[in-house]
């Protein structure tokens, strides 16, 4: 059976309260980490969950499922600002 990983992604402030959660927590201070870090996003990663300014910085893309950062990807979520 395959394991899935969920992951938060942004502020290491921000994510690092989902750690004790079982959620990976990616710290990404800026738009380019961000990015990056998204790009970077192993296969098994099933949920991302991001920081609003994670989130500004990827564009609405990210949340729309016909967009262009679909890729069969993982669920995306943004956390409350």
């Amino acid at each position: 059976m395959n394991r899935s990983v969920a992951v938060a992604l942004g502020e290491r402030t921000r994510v690092a309260a989902l750690v004790p959660a079982g959620v990976a927590a990616l710290s990404a201070e800026t738009p380019h980490a961000v990015r990056a870090a998204w790009d970077a996003l192993p296969p098994d990663v099933s949920l991302v969950i991001l920081t609003p300014a994670a989130a500004a910085a990827l564009g609405p893309a990210v949340l729309d499922p016909e967009g262009p950062l679909d890729r069969e990807g993982p669920l995306t979520a943004v956390m409350p600002g």
